[in-house]
């Protein structure tokens, strides 16, 4: 993901007939929004009276929610290289036996690459959720849609890294591996899934009482 540049310029290259930067991209992207939300509540907590006896933790948190900040960044950057080096290996010769094997071989070995970039972003989604729980008990009560935005950004990082995931799988000549890959996703999807639905429901709670 680069930082350099414009929102409209990433838009124009989102919208191109250019394959990166894609879903896995935005994926990614969605993560570091989640990310952001959630250190904006810390701020906004931060420095006020009424949340003195949280300040130490706030902080805390808003430190390592930076650091998932920046791995999303970096995770959305390893997308577009991922998927450049499997178009890469499809444009490898095969004209003998010989080129044809291996061309095969770095087609199979970049589409692994390419899928192991999206579980890393769907096991930080995952990270990051017991801290944006943290910020919707503890954080500015104002703040509380900010939060409910985080927590449907980090649902929806997670399930378009799976949908990558999925297709990448889908893509690979050995299935073993690529249902070993789905069945620990699944797992993870499974629980993130869970915990997402809670945490909407305590902010849905929280704004309504």
């Amino acid at each position: 993901m680069n930082q350099s540049k414009t929102l409209e310029e990433y838009f124009n290259e989102l919208s191109s007939n250019s394959p990166t930067p894609g879903g896995g991209n935005v994926a990614a992207l969605c993560g570091t929004l989640s990310a952001s939300l959630g250190i904006m509540v810390c701020n906004l907590t931060i420095g006020k009276k009424k949340y003195a006896e949280v300040e130490a933790e706030m902080i805390k948190l808003k430190e390592e929610l930076e650091s998932y900040q920046k791995k999303f960044i970096d995770l959305g950057t390893r997308d577009n290289e991922a998927f450049d080096k499997v178009m890469a290996a499809f444009k490898l010769p095969k004209e003998s036996d010989t080129e044809k094997e291996e061309r095969l071989r770095k087609i199979e070995e970049a589409t692994i690459g390419a899928a192991e970039v999206p579980i890393e972003v769907i096991i930080a989604t995952g990270e990051i959720l017991p801290l944006i729980k943290t910020i919707i008990e503890k954080g500015n009560k104002n703040s509380l849609s900010d939060a409910g935005v985080a927590v449907s950004l980090a649902d929806t990082a997670a399930k378009g890294a799976y949908l990558n995931v999925l297709i990448n799988c889908a893509s690979l000549s050995n299935q073993t591996i690529a249902n070993e890959i789905k069945k620990r996703t699944d797992i993870r999807m499974e629980e993130i899934s869970r915990e997402t639905a809670i945490l909407f429901g305590m902010v849905m709670k929280a704004i309504n009482q």
